[in-house]
């Protein structure tokens, strides 16, 4: 019987930082409440399991450094009788949009030698790949990586696809950096008591392995088979000695896609030094220190409201016990007797400045260090103004969004190719797919902004003066979405709609010698043809 601890105690830590990122990534006020003010979060659990009310901790009543430490914006307790007036500004979602859009916005180009094998890719993603990699985008980038794992189903599609599973719910096991095995766990029945039921997937190269424990909240428990229940019954006819299924390939069916690395706090803790890390790292005091501005701005739109503190000579009565009230819509009052001499007002106003400028000028501050400590430029998040700005503007001042998006693609390619090759190789042996090539294919990203027409026409006119650019490298820099026959076939009939010379290709010629020594050559030739015959120069005659 197996009564390991669950999750494992060497990823506690680092649960704890993502549940703090899930928090900032889903944007709800009860989860930051629950991380920060709440009982802690080394139990964090899985996001399909139940979440606990915040409890307030004794050290954030405590002042200083204690005080401090245990608690930010998020982690102050909700004074006793009042409601909770905090308000949230998602700048972390916001964060994370942006870096999905800048990945993977526009489909991806894949190419291979082979042109079945590139058409049956373009196949996989038409196939709604593309949403799939821009979901994985926005998990990693809040939570420091995500995992992609690759499925089949012959009752569902006649090829593989991806799908994406949280990093939070994942065991990798890396070796010099690689990821060469993970097992991925899903509460699948939990009665809220003692009782769990997880289902276990580890992927390994050739295999996959399915196992059911059912155990506690804290341990994973006892092995239970896969026919029992209805999330694993179809697993169960499909499993060979024991728990494996067997993959027809030698290559690993899941992989880790990481943000962005060196993730700096766990670079010398072995459980994490291979895993990413999330935009939100060093950055969570600031986007706490940008919802207290937020709600303090609210605040003083709430108590700015206009109050009005009436004589109680000026109310309405309703009768003995009823009450009293002021019509404020009345334009005629009674007539009350009061000493003009005393100085005092029947109907005094109340109402408090809206410090509007202060907050906006500190809100903007915040966000832009936020961004800028994220690895944005604030164009991409309209902290410019909008102005008409060419595509070489644009891209100037999203320099350092793109630097980041290049920066992720160096991660992103790598796994995503490999994941590529396992789909074409499950393509061959699962459906007996013939005429595919199984590789690694090329990824090619598209361009983030669209050039001006007219700055790529006028760059093609100055080269064209120059003579520095053939009539194909033009065509490739109007066209750079183009393939290579497009290209050739573009040459070919603008050479035969409108012959030009710099279009041409001029003929083989004589070698700087041979044009030297050709005008003496000719003008002998002439001198010999006007020179009369002499007797030795006629030719003799044939008997």
């Amino acid at each position: 019987m197996t009564i390991d601890v669950w999750p494992p105690p060497e990823l506690a830590d680092i649960h704890d930082r993502m549940a703090i990122w899930a928090a900032w990534w889903s944007g709800e006020p009860d989860d930051l409440e629950a991380v920060y003010a709440g009982t802690g979060i080394a139990s964090v659990r899985p996001p399909n399991w139940l979440r606990r009310r915040p409890l307030n901790r004794p050290s954030q009543y405590k002042g200083g450094i204690v005080g401090a430490l245990a608690r930010m914006f998020w982690g102050r307790p909700v004074s006793e009788g009042e409601l909770r007036a905090k308000l949230h500004l998602p700048i972390a979602s916001d964060i994370s949009v942006v870096s999905a859009n800048l990945l993977f916005a526009d489909p991806l180009t894949l190419k291979t030698p082979d042109k079945a094998t590139t058409e049956r890719l373009q196949q996989f993603q038409d196939d709604g790949m593309q949403a799939t990699l821009r979901e994985a985008a926005e998990t990693a980038s809040a939570l420091g990586g995500v995992y992609l794992r690759t499925s089949w189903d012959k009752a569902i599609s006649d090829r593989p696809w991806l799908s994406v599973v949280q990093p939070d719910c994942a065991i990798p096991r890396f070796r010099y950096g690689r990821l060469r095995e993970v097992t991925f766990w899903t509460v699948i029945e939990d009665d809220g008591q003692q009782r769990v039921v997880r289902h276990l997937e580890t992927h390994q190269p050739g295999v996959i392995r399915h196992q059911v424990y059912v155990g506690t909240p804290t341990t994973l428990g006892r092995l239970a088979p896969l026919g029992d229940f209805e999330d694993t019954e179809p697993f169960a006819s499909l499993v060979q000695d024991g728990d494996a299924i067997p993959t027809g390939i030698d290559l690993l069916t899941a992989g880790y896609v990481p943000n962005i690395r060196p993730n700096r706090i766990w670079r010398t803790y072995p459980p994490g030094v291979n895993l990413g890390r999330s935009d939100y790292q060093g950055v969570e005091a600031l986007m706490d220190s940008l919802d207290e501005v937020w709600s303090s701005w609210m605040r003083d739109i709430r108590l700015g409201k206009a109050r009005i503190f009436a004589d109680r000579a000026m109310l309405e009565s309703e009768g003995r016990g009823q009450g009293a009230y002021l019509d404020l819509d009345r334009e005629a009052f009674t007539p009350v007797d009061i000493n003009p001499m005393s100085g005092q007002s029947m109907i005094n106003e109340v109402q408090f400045s809206i410090r509007v400028q202060e907050h906006e000028d500190s809100a903007r501050a915040l966000t832009e260090a936020i961004v800028r400590s994220a690895g944005y430029s604030a164009q991409s998040f309209g902290l410019v103004g909008d102005v008409a700005l060419t595509a070489t503007e644009v891209t100037a001042r999203k320099e350092q969004s793109f630097q980041t998006k290049a920066h992720k693609i160096t991660y992103v390619r790598p796994t995503l190719g490999d994941l590529y090759h396992a789909m074409l190789a499950l393509d061959e042996a699962v459906w007996n797919r013939r005429g595919i090539r199984p590789q690694v294919p090329d990824i090619e990203w598209p361009p983030g902004i669209t050039p001006d027409p007219a700055d790529t026409a006028q760059t093609v006119s100055l080269l064209v003066s120059a003579r520095a650019v053939s009539l194909q490298t033009r065509v490739e820099m109007v066209h750079p979405d183009w393939d290579e026959p497009r290209v050739a076939e573009e040459v070919k009939r603008i050479q035969a709609e409108s012959p030009s010379p710099l279009d041409q290709v001029p003929a083989p010629g004589p070698s700087p010698q041979e044009h030297d020594a050709r005008p003496a050559a000719q003008g002998l030739a002439e001198q010999d043809a006007e020179r009369p015959l002499r007797e030795g120069d006629r030719a003799p005659a044939h008997t």
